[in-house]
């Protein structure tokens, strides 16, 4: 069987309603939406949330907040997640995403301070805490903002 030879089993599909097409159709003049009114009119119908004059949900309900369209939206990685690289490499944000460290980055990666570093790393990122750099030169190594 393919796909070309494949047909709706009789029965299961129905010819969609003409309407409006003449009162012999059954389905002619008003075209089955009633005599007068709102909908009955072309574009007829309300807006979407208008509740007949009723203050509307969305507007009843308080408000609190904002959303910050400024935001930066950094990754986490902590120090002690940078041993899984080998002494004396160079760590970059896109060595980090490989490794799953910091996945979905959209702004940047920010080095963390939490835990111990045990390895000589040079980091490559967009921030670091002040805990990290000092925990990166302890150890060694050296963060360079990008």
């Amino acid at each position: 069987m393919k796909l070309h030879n494949l047909k709706a089993p009789e029965g299961s599909t129905r010819a969609p309603k003409r309407k409006g097409r003449g009162t012999g159709s059954g389905n002619g003049t008003t075209a089955g939406r009633g005599m007068n009114g709102q909908n009955s009119r072309s574009g007829g119908g309300v807006r979407l949330g208008f509740e007949g004059g009723q203050m509307p949900l969305y507007r009843r309900l308080p408000k609190r907040g904002f959303t910050n369209i400024w935001k930066k939206e950094m990754i986490g990685v902590n120090v002690s997640a940078l041993n899984i690289f080998e002494d004396g490499a160079t760590v970059t944000v896109d060595m980090m995403e490989s490794k799953g460290l910091a996945n979905g980055i959209t702004h940047g990666v920010k080095i963390l301070g939490n835990g111990t570093l045990e390895k000589k790393i040079t980091v490559q990122a967009q921030k670091f805490s002040k805990t990290a750099i000092e925990k990166i030169e302890a150890a060694g190594g050296k963060a360079e903002v990008i």
